[in-house]
């Protein structure tokens, strides 16, 4: 495994972590981590399952109150797992749409945003 830290390309196995997962060493930088490192999984004590649960309820548009009840985890936790998710996702985000070539933008939507009104167009005389 490749070390994330210094980019050294042989990390060696280093015991493992309460949760009994795989931990890593680095012998160039000395650093020890987990596969998970760089992912939603990593240093968090909810289950990958608990974590796409808090995630599709979201997406359906439950509240976050609503999420911590039904997965019965604190709403700090669901709120940090959201806010990671939405981090992980702009950073996909702008990775993949950097080197589009556009020539052409058409905001057909733009009008339910902005919500304009009588009162803001000036009246002609």
């Amino acid at each position: 495994m490749e070390c994330p830290f210094c980019e050294h390309p042989k990390a060696h196995k280093h015991s493992k972590t309460s949760a009994g997962h795989q931990r890593f060493r680095c012998p160039a930088c000395r650093q020890t981590f987990t596969d998970t490192i760089d992912t939603l999984y990593y240093r968090r004590r909810l289950t990958p399952a608990d974590i796409d649960s808090i995630l599709q309820a979201h997406t359906e548009g439950v509240s976050l109150r609503g999420i911590a009840r039904l997965t019965k985890h604190v709403y700090n936790t669901v709120v940090d797992v959201v806010r990671a998710s939405s981090h992980k996702a702009q950073l996909v985000h702008n990775e993949e749409v950097k080197d589009v070539e556009t020539e052409q933008v058409i905001a057909d939507e733009m009008w339910s945003f902005v919500k304009k009104s009588r009162s803001d167009v000036p009246q002609k005389n």
